[in-house]
């Protein structure tokens, strides 16, 4: 048995991903999946039951994962590392004394506690004392009863998590409010900022962008292009000697890369090496999830038989959050760039099989699996093999990261 997973971040007040929260597709209400109880080993997140490891999926942040009453009483978050985790108590459990005993006993053992979607009713009043966390849907539970509780719970040393955060306005209403962190997709919409002048190492970089999608690459172009800042020449040359996929040839230059791996290739690096610019100051999880979604579309555009040259998979993705980056519209930024029209429509929202890929791997972001399955179902291609996609993604994009980023 394996268990499909995604991830959600949950950002810290300065946008910062503090943990992810980790949906299970074949658990009930993505919480962790029933196991027989005589499975509880120490081994029971490795790979008999996720084709990653826990710190892979998280990037070695904590992992906040959802219980269920069954799995609660039969101490099974007890096989996990406490420092590794967050124990979530979703908020469909019958609550008993004998829940809040076993919720008790897993907190003197060192794990951190959450209540999930807590509506402020008194029945969760017994689990307050070994509580760490709690985790408040924006969307369900009235603003000022929000506000009147806040002070309440911060007595007690607990973190609030606000859920449900869509908009930056949203964001920093209960970041005001006092809440610690943050879980939605508030960073991912563009704070639109009208008329913003584009200057000219942005510029550049958009350029780079248009070199990476043309059909025949324009090597003087390129090379002068980088050329104008040494930076940019040291970054391209970490990302190819990554190790991941570059174990035996230390390139030294653009065209020694050029030579060595190939125009697809390099296009793709030129493209990642634009973006990493231009998400300067911005958080750095929508490079992460811009790195992911990339290899995501890539792996499947490919196995749809979409051309490889020029990598329009591979840009769809990378550019999907270049609005967000960039604080304009993707409407008018792709006016900006000459990339391929099905890359261009798609990421303007046109429906196209581009499109498609990038729709499946924002189901799997949002654990929304009955989308999956109707993707799969429409392509013919097995769910197993998309979720596959996802993982080998995770893997690329973490590795592609630490070569631009070491705060994480």
């Amino acid at each position: 048995m394996f268990a499909y997973v995604a991830r959600q971040p949950i950002f810290d007040i300065n946008r910062k991903v503090h943990a992810y929260e980790i949906l299970f597709r074949d658990g009930e209400q993505n919480c962790f999946p029933d196991i027989a109880p005589d499975e509880a080993t120490s081994k029971i997140l490795t790979s008999t039951h996720l084709s990653l490891g826990i710190e892979e999926i998280t990037n070695n942040k904590p992992a906040f994962i959802n219980f269920h009453r069954d799995t609660l009483m039969f101490r099974f978050p007890t096989s996990l590392d406490p420092s590794a985790v967050v124990i979530e108590i979703v908020e469909t459990v019958d609550v008993d004394d004998k829940l809040v005993a076993a919720c008790q006993q897993i907190s003197e053992m060192g794990y951190k506690l959450a209540l999930d979607d807590y509506d402020t009713s008194g029945k969760w009043d017994p689990f307050l004392p070994y509580v760490s966390v709690i985790k408040i849907d924006i969307t369900t539970v009235d603003h000022a009863t929000i506000r009147d509780v806040v002070p309440l719970l911060q007595k007690q040393n607990i973190k609030l998590v606000a859920e449900r955060i869509e908009t930056y306005e949203e964001f920093n209403t209960f970041k005001d409010m006092g809440f610690d962190y943050f879980q939605g997709y508030f960073f991912a919409r563009p704070e639109i900022v009208r008329h913003r002048k584009l200057g000219a190492s942005k510029l550049a970089m958009l350029e780079l962008i248009a070199a990476s999608s043309s059909e025949k690459l324009d090597f003087a172009k390129l090379s002068a292009i980088i050329e104008r800042d040494p930076s940019l020449t040291y970054l391209l040359l970490r990302f190819i000697n990554n190790p991941l996929f570059n174990k035996r040839h230390q390139i030294s230059s653009l065209k020694h890369a050029l030579n060595y791996m190939g125009e697809v290739e390099v296009k793709k690096f030129v493209a990642l090496l634009a973006l990493a610019n231009l998400s300067d100051g911005q958080p750095s999880e929508l490079m992460q999830m811009s790195l992911l979604r990339a290899k995501f579309c890539e792996l499947v555009s490919l196995e749809l038989h979409l051309e490889e040259n020029p990598p329009t998979g591979f840009l769809t993705g990378l550019l999907s959050m270049m609005d967000a980056m960039m604080e304009q519209d993707m409407e008018g930024l792709m006016q900006k760039v000459p990339v391929a029209d099905e890359v261009k429509d798609a990421l303007c929202g046109r429906q196209n099989l581009l499109f498609d890929c990038l729709a499946v791997v924002q189901h799997i972001e949002h654990g929304n699996w009955a989308g999956i399955k109707r993707f799969s179902a429409k392509h013919q291609l097995k769910q197993t093999l998309v979720h596959h996609f996802y993982n080998e993604a995770i893997k690329w994009a973490r590795a592609m990261h630490s070569s631009v980023n070491s705060d994480g």
